[in-house]
């Protein structure tokens, strides 16, 4: 009987696809990503380009550019996507250890703080859409759930913005002491609740309803109003307000 070895011949071929790749160093200039972004901008390379950049080196059979390609791959080439990775999810691509996973999550922290900053800018709250937009600049693509608040004065302009808590995909958890305190320790006339929905449905839950109702209560009782109470999801929100459900 012959033998087969198919396994042996496949394991052999990718081998010497290895052997006789071009080392990235090899490739003409505006092939290779730093010097493509020195020579033409930012604007001229793809996603997988620029991610490879921050990479930096690859690994013995693969270069940056491989291993980014097959990060935003995996993530449908979408950026919305790709910006919920967390550390351990970047540590399951091969050529992603601990150092170039925190050095991509430390970028995706950056990028989420310089929106925050931007959209503060303008402090006033009018409508509810004003606190989407600042809700969603600090968590609307984070693969877990956050709940912050926006603490008002008498203007409805912006004091603080808090995170209160921090919690998994499904759920955090909401300490109604805690968030009074601070607002009490602030002078805050009114706030603003928010929270994401990592699935993506604005909807609210039968819990987001309960804990709006008893915050909602408990500041009555202090004299502070919560005004509303933002659900955000990747492209939409749920405001409690306009939908009378408050």
């Amino acid at each position: 009987m012959k033998k087969n070895n198919s396994t042996h011949d496949l394991a052999l071929a990718k081998s010497e696809d290895y052997e006789n790749r071009i080392p990235m160093q090899l490739w003409a200039e505006d092939d290779i990503p730093i010097e493509k972004l020195l020579l033409k901008g930012t604007a001229s390379l793809s996603d997988a380009e620029l991610l490879s950049i921050l990479i930096g080196s690859g690994t013995p059979h693969e270069n940056s550019l491989d291993i980014a390609q097959k990060i935003m791959s995996s993530c449908q080439n979408n950026l919305c996507e790709f910006w919920k990775l967390g550390i351990s999810d970047l540590q399951k691509v091969k050529g992603i250890g601990k150092q170039r996973a925190c050095q991509i999550a430390s970028m995706f922290a950056l990028s989420r703080r310089r929106n925050a900053a931007e959209v503060v800018v303008k402090p006033k709250i009018s409508r509810s859409q004003d606190a989407y937009t600042i809700f969603h600049s600090l968590m609307g693509e984070l693969p877990y759930e956050e709940f912050w608040m926006l603490l008002l004065n008498r203007a409805n302009k912006i004091m603080k913005t808090v995170k209160v808590s921090e919690g998994g995909i499904s759920g955090t958890v909401v300490d109604p002491k805690k968030i009074f305190f601070i607002a009490l320790e602030n002078h805050a006339s009114s706030l603003i609740l928010g929270h994401n929905h990592p699935s993506g449905q604005a909807t609210p839950s039968e819990a987001d309803m309960k804990i709006t109702k008893k915050l909602k209560d408990s500041g009555a009782l202090l004299e502070i109003s919560v005004l509303d109470h933002i659900i955000v999801a990747h492209d939409a929100y749920y405001s409690f307000s306009d939908e009378g459900t408050m």
